[in-house]
């Protein structure tokens, strides 16, 4: 079976959930609850880029929260 997140030339979303989590997402998936489009229709390569100048800070929100160190990119997903 063919893996739908290694298609370089099909068409992906950037996805975010409430811990401020990134996903690269096929279009052509229904998103999942619990996840918001912060990217629309876009080849592979400029989703990932786009995740990588984002996701700075793997950390959870609620980790972050935790230890009181809220970051710029989390801050932006509320």
């Amino acid at each position: 079976m063919s893996n739908p997140f290694e298609y370089e030339d099909s068409n992906y979303l950037v996805l975010i959930n409430e811990e401020g989590q990134y996903s690269l997402w096929p279009a052509s998936l229904e998103v999942p609850a619990g996840w918001t489009v912060m990217l629309g229709k876009a080849k592979r390569r400029v989703c990932l880029d786009y995740i990588a100048e984002q996701w700075t800070d793997l950390k959870p929100l609620s980790l972050c929260d935790e230890i009181g160190m809220p970051g710029a990119v989390h801050e932006a997903s509320r």
